[in-house]
């Protein structure tokens, strides 16, 4: 009798291939003449199998094609091959409505996605909110629906104790973006106070003296951090900053307010470094408003890099944030630390880079002239 992966014969003489229904795990356990649990102990690359029996299993797989599925190599039951990724629900969903073109979510599942699939794991991506009463309630449904190996968290989730008690409680392995803590777990951060450093002495270089900073909200860590950078590059070349950090919350709104108040300054700054990538917009929209040139009465330099910065007018210099890859090594330390393999020191750190644009230049004649 013919099976569904022969070739066969049709009236006429001539003969072709059949479609191939789906390969699956007990194909390959009966080609082999092995049970479905040694094929799957196989797929896991597992340390308890004969070096003959890989062999022959393997051969087994390259002759049908077998691509292993989930379900297949859970059934050795000590994994589940899959990497829970959690953002923050009430600023992604805003994100979302907006469609202003922010992709740090796009970003985080390229790189999450491709290392899962480099690993044999899949990406699973769910909303928590950080600032619900109801946080512990939430993650443990989505602990109990998924049963990741590992978890990775996104600010302000990485710092947010609730939820890294319970997943420790757990015994859930979990990766903090945009982290400092270390408690046995991986974090990893985008050298955010040297990018901010960067950027500034980027200006410097230019010949500002008077640059501001606005910063974001304060529940993230990384705010501290790029305001921390900013005002050591400052230090460092002599120069004050006393009145020049606005403080904003990463909306479009809060960096309008905090450009109008430094640009109402009697000694006003001739460059802002806006703490995220509305609020650079804000700072430029202001800046043209008030009949100012961009870049010629003020220089602005923005975090993140998304998109949208490229599209105004002028288009934003800007920090970039190598967001794909940094999760692509969250996704690489959980899966590694789950099969016992050497860590690196932590905080890993994936520092970014200054994309340079048409919205900084020198200062204005007058003000080099006075300094």
């Amino acid at each position: 009798m013919q099976t569904p992966l022969q070739v066969a014969a049709v009236p006429g003489g001539c003969e072709v291939a059949r479609r191939r229904q789906s390969v699956t795990i007990k194909h390959v356990a009966a080609d082999a003449g092995v049970s479905l649990q040694t094929v799957s102990r196989v797929i896991n690359n597992e340390a308890n199998v004969r070096p003959e029996m890989k062999r022959r299993v393997q051969a087994s797989i390259d002759k049908l094609g077998y691509v292993p599925s989930i379900a297949a190599q859970r059934m050795s039951g000590s994994r589940s091959y899959l990497i829970l990724a959690l953002n923050d629900r009430e600023r992604t969903i805003e994100d979302w409505r907006a469609r202003e073109g922010r992709d740090w979510v796009d970003q985080m599942l390229l790189g999450g996605m491709l290392k899962c699939a480099e690993y044999g794991y899949r990406l699973i991506f769910e909303l928590v909110d950080t600032h619900s009463d109801h946080v512990e309630r939430e993650l443990n449904a989505v602990i109990a629906a998924v049963q990741p190996d590992g978890v990775i968290l996104t600010p302000p989730h990485s710092d947010n104790k609730l939820i890294t008690d319970l997943l420790e409680a757990s015994g859930i392995r979990f990766a903090r973006i945009g982290s400092r803590a270390n408690g046995g777990n991986i974090s990893l951060t985008m050298g955010d106070d040297e990018l901010a450093a960067m950027a500034t002495r980027h200006l410097l270089d230019k010949g500002h003296t008077r640059i501001a900073f606005i910063a974001g909200s304060m529940e993230y860590a990384i705010t501290q951090w790029r305001k921390d950078g900013w005002k050591s590059a400052m230090l460092a070349a002599g120069l004050p900053t006393e009145g020049l950090c606005g403080i904003g919350d990463f909306s479009y709104k809060s960096g309008d307010v905090a450009t109008r108040a430094l640009l109402a300054m009697a000694d006003r700054p001739t460059a802002i470094i806006a703490g995220n990538d509305q609020m650079a917009m804000a700072a430029n929209a202001v800046a043209h408003e008030l009949g100012m040139r961009v870049p010629g009465d003020l220089s602005i330099i923005s975090f993140d890099n998304t998109p949208v910065v490229r599209f105004v007018q002028p288009p934003l210099t800007a920090i970039d944030q190598p967001v794909a890859e940094t999760v692509s090594q969250a996704v690489e330390l959980l899966i590694k630390a789950n099969r016992g393999e050497d860590m690196p020191p932590m905080p890993v750190v994936v520092e970014g880079g200054l994309v340079e644009r048409q919205s900084v230049s020198s200062p204005p004649r007058s003000t080099r002239d006075d300094g």
